[in-house]
């Protein structure tokens, strides 16, 4: 990779603070079902797997658990009335922003998380008209770690996936970016358990704070 002309980034625990409002949501589930709530910081880790990850946590439901369905759409319920009370862009974030709309560098949001929640929450936070692109869970049969919504991204905003920077919280966000053929950034300040550290998922380059991509894009100009 010899330039980076866009950037490409995943939503919670990347681009947004979404753990508050999320595991707020969560907490209402367990409160209705007469059990106490879970502390932010015993939640956090999860968020990246969204309702799944959160249920896990919460009650210890899978996917093959007969009630899990049930508890999804309560979990949505509730996150549904309060998407963006406390979410908020990651500290350096919104400078990083202005910098690339200065810059007329192309970004958007390649995000597993369902259009119908995208939309509103991105609307709410005052992103969503600044976006070049955003694919969301839903947009293609398939989710990351597939490469194909990265590259559908791509293709949507004109941008070339050499020239392509992906950042993610996640295992499956750096799966795809090397399958897409991008440079793969780490993002060590989102959301991932302890057990699993960025620094083993494959990724070109982990950052510990947004800030540092300002300066990953100027090396790559």
């Amino acid at each position: 990779m010899k330039k980076a002309q866009s950037i490409l980034f995943d939503l919670d625990g990347t681009l947004l603070d979404t753990a508050p409002d999320l595991v707020l949501a969560l907490n209402g589930v367990l409160q209705a079902h007469g059990q106490p709530p879970l502390p932010l910081e015993v939640a956090r880790p999860y968020v990246s797997r969204g309702a799944r990850g959160l249920l896990q946590c919460g009650f210890g439901l899978g996917e093959n658990s007969p009630d899990y369905t049930a508890y999804v759409e309560e979990f949505l319920g509730f996150y549904r009335k309060a998407l963006c009370e406390h979410t908020t862009l990651f500290d350096g974030m919104p400078a990083l922003l202005d910098s690339l709309d200065e810059a007329k560098c192309l970004w958007g949001v390649v995000t597993n998380k369902a259009a119908g929640l995208t939309v509103p929450l991105l609307k709410q936070i005052q992103l969503f008209d600044r976006l070049h692109v955003l694919v969301s869970g839903d947009t293609l049969p398939e989710k990351k770690p597939s490469p194909r919504p990265l590259l559908y991204a791509c293709g949507m905003a004109g941008m070339l996936p050499e020239e392509t920077i992906y950042v993610g919280d996640d295992r499956r966000d750096i799966e795809a970016a090397n399958a897409a053929g991008m440079l793969s950034v780490a993002a060590r300040y989102g959301y991932y358990d302890a057990s699993d550290s960025p620094d083993g998922w494959g990724a070109d380059i982990v950052i510990e704070h947004p800030g540092e991509l300002g300066a990953l894009l100027e090396s790559l100009a």
